[in-house]
């Protein structure tokens, strides 16, 4: 199934279950296959399940444009008005946690029931003068260079880390295989586009206005998202959030800690 984007982009999403409408927003590389441990398990316990392939990611359309973190969130905003979506729950992994918290800001929260940031990038990457906890743009401008240069095998580098599989987390090697291809899946583009986005997107004052329940929930071994600078920030700032921290728990922790993941967003999902 298709919906069509604010600018014309056509995006490829996915329904199942019936109920209480859950929308989960993927993160950046990977596509709606990455709801697995994820989708079949709430969908079989009364909820509806939706998903979306981002812009240059899985089966939707790749231009070349789009890929801003404004756009981003229109793009989910034009998913909940397509189908006329309410009282939803959003359910954001990483990038896909940044995507939601914008959407808020520009859209508001007339449509949504409560959030859940899962391993987000939140609430500001870049160190700046007013972000001193940030990262310096040398190290990240040496991300992207590695990407550039040989994407395979720099997601091969990070996939033991993604899972923290160093720390015990047991994390079958064909799982890691069946990640890297559907990152890979993604456009080198909109790989690039989306790493910058995330970057570059301070989302401070947007979780700071955020009035629905809120769930956080983060990895004290996320690599690509350290905790002290995104998950303990990202709690303190959302008025009221609840906050999980998993120890020993890498970016990846939708598969190495899925059961417990999936425990903890259904008691929120109930509260």
């Amino acid at each position: 199934m298709f919906f069509e984007t604010h600018d014309g982009t056509r995006l490829s999403y996915e329904e199942y279950g019936e109920g209480r409408p859950v929308v989960f927003v993927n993160s950046a590389m990977l596509n709606t296959g990455m709801w697995e441990y994820q989708i079949p398990f709430f969908a079989e316990r009364g909820y509806r399940c939706l998903t979306f392939d981002r812009r240059g990611h899985g089966r939707s359309d790749r231009p070349s444009g789009g890929y801003d973190i404004d756009s981003l969130a229109d793009d989910l905003a034009a998913f909940l008005e397509h189908l006329d979506l309410r009282d939803v729950i959003l359910v954001g992994h990483s990038t896909g946690g940044t995507e939601i918290a914008r959407y808020l800001a520009r859209h508001g929260e007339d449509r949504v029931q409560r959030v859940a940031f899962v391993s987000a990038i939140l609430p500001y990457l870049r160190l700046t003068g007013d972000n001193p906890e940030g990262i310096p743009q040398e190290l990240f401008d040496g991300m992207i260079a590695m990407i550039r240069a040989d994407r395979p095998k720099w997601l091969a580098m990070q996939s033991q880390l993604f899972f923290a599989t160093q720390l015990g987390n047991d994390v079958h090697p064909a799982t890691i295989d069946w990640m890297i291809r559907m990152c890979l899946d993604a456009t080198h583009w909109a790989v690039l586009e989306v790493q910058k986005t995330i970057y570059h997107a301070d989302n401070r004052e947007a979780l700071r206005n955020i009035t629905v329940p809120a769930l956080v929930i983060h990895g004290d071994a996320d690599f690509s998202a350290p905790v002290e600078i995104t998950g303990r920030r990202t709690a303190a700032l959302v008025p009221g959030a609840v906050y999980k921290e998993y120890p020993a728990a890498g970016h990846g922790l939708f598969v190495s800690h899925k059961d417990r993941l999936n425990d903890d967003l259904l008691e929120f999902f109930k509260s």
